[in-house]
């Protein structure tokens, strides 16, 4: 008679196939939880940020300009935990809705750069040839660029202009797209290095190999073979970048070449408010300073855990041009 295989096997076994059996990107999460603490840590930094810059007119006791909150220059109190500014105004009300201008301003940012680096990339890997080398070659003179020169020079050309159909003022007023644009210009021309990369390892796969051979078409492969099994890089890029393009929104915003004036950010208020009562008033820098600080800091975490649990091979890597 057979022997039959021991109680603890037959559970242990069936454990296995049910870790098996979890989506990808749900066993992604669970990882994360068990593996990476400090990019969970990053990961809940970011969620409460967003959070707050959704429901900004929940969280916030005041208006963004709202005049008459407390006095002039009043240091933090109860009913003003981050104080006030040289106009009365709600400093804690101005870092939330600051926070709600920075996460949009990363999220188009980030969507614009994914989309470039995702067509340079995969168009340059894909097809080879005189396409990759026309397209490498302009990669490299624009990575040989400083890139706040680049965003400095556009946002200069282009901040006094007015494009038909977008407010003068407000989060789609013309200087914010050109900003949102000229960030994710800068992102995606550097991170389509990283994809092209993934692109050639994916390209001479098997399945891919298999599909060519049937006689799929280029858009076929492209969409259906090459795109989908590249997003675990993509998705790191996103994440990292998203962090970098808040702290170049921030840097722009304090040069004066950021969003407008009537816009709170975070960047804003360091250049704007903070620099001209530094000794007086150190809470006004203090505030946004360190929200920034901890955005930027979440989403880098949050990009390092994803890039060691979606792609071991990108570990200790660099992850573009974003600065």
């Amino acid at each position: 008679m057979a022997q039959q295989p021991a109680a603890g096997a037959i559970d242990l076994a069936d454990e296995g196939v049910q870790k098996r059996r979890l989506p990808f990107y749900v066993d992604v999460l669970r990882r994360l939880v068990k593996e990476k603490p400090i990019g969970l840590f990053g990961g809940i930094l970011v969620v409460i940020i967003a959070l707050a810059a959704l429901f900004a007119n929940v969280v916030a006791p005041f208006g963004a300009n709202e005049l008459g909150a407390g006095g002039r220059l009043d240091s933090p109190a109860l009913g003003n935990i981050f104080g006030t500014d040289n106009l009365g105004r709600d400093v804690f009300s101005r870092v939330v809705y600051g926070a709600r201008v920075s996460m949009w301003i990363g999220l188009l940012a980030v969507t614009a750069s994914t989309t470039l680096s995702l067509s340079i990339g995969v168009l340059s890997g894909y097809f080879g040839g005189w396409i990759d080398l026309i397209a490498q070659r302009i990669v490299d003179a624009f990575i040989a660029f400083p890139g706040l020169i680049f965003l400095l020079s556009i946002i200069a050309v282009f901040r006094d202009s007015s494009i038909p159909g977008l407010p003068r003022q407000g989060l789609l007023s013309t200087q914010i797209i050109v900003l949102i644009i000229s960030i994710g210009i800068l992102q995606g021309v550097g991170a389509s290095r990283t994809i092209r990369s993934a692109v050639l390892g994916v390209k001479s796969a098997m399945y891919v190999e298999a599909a060519r051979s049937i006689g799929a078409t280029h858009s076929r492969m492209i969409f259906v073979h090459i795109v989908p099994n590249i997003m675990a890089p993509v998705i790191t890029l996103a994440t990292l970048g998203f962090g970098s393009a808040i702290l170049l929104e921030a840097s722009l915003s304090f040069l004066g070449f950021g969003v407008p004036p009537d816009v709170p950010s975070w960047g804003g208020m360091l250049n704007r408010e903070a620099r001209s009562f530094m000794s007086d008033a150190p809470w006004l820098a203090l505030a946004p300073g360190l929200t920034l600080s901890l955005a930027v800091f979440g989403f880098n975490m949050l990009g390092d855990a994803l890039r060691d649990l979606l792609d071991p091979r990108m570990r200790g890597s660099g992850h573009g041009n974003f600065a």
